[in-house]
């Protein structure tokens, strides 16, 4: 069960269904929706050229941080450059976030997370200091309530939380230096490196499990719950199978202390009596030590199996996840103004276009979306789409659209 919090510019549709809705809509005449099909061909033939060039400056900028990188290190960058490159990445990786409808998590409501108990039970520490940068960012964000059992099963209760759809972790490593000094182990990540991470369907509350140093700890309850079968099995154990072994060294004691003048003699009897009590303390203290090493590996089985069904994608894999996201959103802002503008055939302030945009969509598909109406239009008047006089915008006619965007995509590759 879930609802959405409130309004998200992401728009719940692909592309192709956005276009199909459009035309089905039947306020195009029908001689122009062949035209109309192929104006939102070329917009987003244009638009994915210009991501695909953004694409490669992610890559190129983000390759001597990439943890997972299988190429040669042709050049060697000096300390500058790779401080510059450094920057670019994070700057435009940013833009590309923002374009894809990503907001980003604050540090308010990151804390938030880290204090709120986990959905799955599990307590994880952080070493927020092995860190040099660390930004969350966020897509659609909606109130969900699940059942969770307690007590093996006899109990149920229904938890509300905040749920994410989409959750992009952006995080540098500080330098080799920090973890010579400080001791610490690096066998699961490189030392400077920057670690992206793209996951799906992530409760607020377990924002902490994405770091990729985190450590299962026992909660309290989990301490005092093996610490009382400790004391409860201890007890037994020791009024039950250490009742000799104790008596013999409380006389042993007392004799060696004064506090007894009776001599004990230890004889075979008496080692095998002392033998049997220690390895009965030793069964039991191993015992409990398996329980304790038990459940922490059942915490971590259970932080790794929904690790494996949330995550989404890992470091260069994510800048083509969020290239294609911030592509597909672009092209969809663009088509929507575009239409309405169209279908109204009279020029509209922003507000106003905004406004029935965001009505079309509650009506038809019953989302509450925040439309990005001024990133839509800056696209539409950069590719000669839409006129604006004065705070007032309206399309070139769809014919002339054609005309503005093949001639756009003429000057791709113009070489001369």
């Amino acid at each position: 069960m879930q609802n959405s919090v409130s309004k998200d510019r992401f728009i719940p549709l692909r592309k192709t269904d956005l276009i199909q809705a459009c035309i089905d809509d039947d306020r195009l005449p029908k001689i122009q929706n062949s035209d109309f099909i192929s104006f939102c061909q070329l917009l987003m033939s244009t638009l994915h050229f210009e991501y695909h060039q953004k694409l490669e400056t992610l890559k190129d900028n983000y390759a001597p941080f990439d943890p997972n990188s299988d190429t040669i290190d042709f050049q060697l960058d000096n300390p500058l450059t790779l401080q510059k490159k450094q920057q670019v990445f994070a700057q435009t990786f940013t833009q590309i976030l923002n374009a894809a409808n990503f907001e980003k998590i604050t540090e308010s409501d990151l804390q938030d997370a880290l204090n709120e108990e986990s959905l799955f039970k599990v307590r994880l520490a952080v070493e927020f200091d092995d860190f040099e940068e660390v930004v969350f960012y966020r897509r659609g964000e909606q109130q969900k309530t699940e059942t969770l059992r307690k007590f093996g099963g006899l109990k149920k209760q229904n938890i509300r939380f905040t749920n994410y759809d989409k959750v992009a972790v952006y995080i540098k490593f500080k330098n080799t230096e920090h973890f010579r000094i400080s001791k610490k182990k690096t066998q699961n990540f490189e030392p400077g490196s920057t670690v992206i991470k793209l996951f799906q369907n992530i409760p607020k509350a377990d924002l902490e499990m994405l770091f990729p140093n985190s450590e299962v700890r026992m909660r309290p309850i989990d301490k005092a719950i093996i610490g009382g079968s400790a004391i409860v099995g201890g007890g037994i154990v020791l009024v039950t199978k250490l009742g000799a072994s104790l008596v013999l060294l409380a006389a042993l004691t007392s004799y060696y202390l004064g506090l007894s003048h009776k001599e004990v003699t230890i004889g075979s009897q008496q080692l095998l009596v002392l033998g049997a009590g220690l390895g009965v303390l030793g069964g039991f203290i191993f015992k409990e030590w398996n329980k304790f090493k038990n459940r922490k590996l059942s915490f971590m089985k259970t932080l790794t199996d929904n690790l494996y069904f949330k995550n989404l994608d890992n470091n260069s894999g994510v800048l083509h996840h969020l290239i294609d996201a911030a592509e597909e959103e672009e092209c969809k802002e663009a088509i929507l103004a575009y239409y309405f503008l169209l279908i109204e055939q009279t020029s509209m302030t922003s507000q106003d276009l905004d406004k029935k945009i965001e009505t079309w969509f509650k009506a038809k598909f019953d989302v509450n979306l925040d439309f990005e109406i001024d990133d839509a239009l800056a696209k539409l008047l950069r590719l000669n789409l839409v006129i604006k006089n004065q705070d007032k915008y309206s399309a070139v006619p769809l014919a002339q659209g054609l005309i503005n965007l093949d001639n756009n995509w003429d000057q791709v590759f113009k070489f001369n």
